[in-house]
């Protein structure tokens, strides 16, 4: 009895540390990119840096990715994520993909359009940061602002 009371206990246990280990766990970003971009490698290290496990895909044309993943043209920029179902364009920042895994908004994914000086990825030094916004966005082309930043 007092063995089969030990194994209950070990396998809850276990049980429990997995379930704890799953929430905590940043799940694996897959980032397509032009092989020859600087900008996109420095997102890609912001994101590493933020704790994201990050696996990246040199293509030469990214159109077709975009189109799969229904990111509206007035959306895109120079690089597509694509992290736990859901699609991230351009240089969103780390704690904004964080924040939509964390809360779940029925969305297809966030975008930041264009390349915006000052965003992840866009650093400059001496020169003053835009202000941007991370765009949410339906696959129908639908978009609200989900975070705004340098304002």
């Amino acid at each position: 009895m007092v063995r089969r009371t030990g194994i209950v206990l070990a396998v809850l246990m276990l049980v429990s540390v997995a379930a704890w280990a799953q929430r905590h766990q940043k799940p694996t970003i897959d980032v397509y990119k032009t092989s020859t971009c600087g900008c996109c490698h420095i997102w890609v290290e912001h994101l590493r840096s933020s704790g994201f496990t990050v696996r990246t895909t040199d293509v030469e044309d990214l159109s077709a990715i975009k189109a799969r993943h229904g990111v509206p043209s007035k959306l895109q920029s120079c690089h597509t994520g694509v992290v736990d179902g859901y699609v991230v364009e351009g240089h969103v920042p780390a704690a904004d993909i964080q924040k939509m895994l964390k809360e779940r908004p029925k969305v297809a994914g966030l975008a930041v359009p264009g390349m915006p000086i000052g965003s992840p990825g866009m650093e400059v030094k001496g020169v003053t940061p835009q202000p941007f916004d991370v765009m949410a966005f339906e696959k129908s082309g639908t978009s609200s602002v989900y975070a705004s930043h340098n304002r």
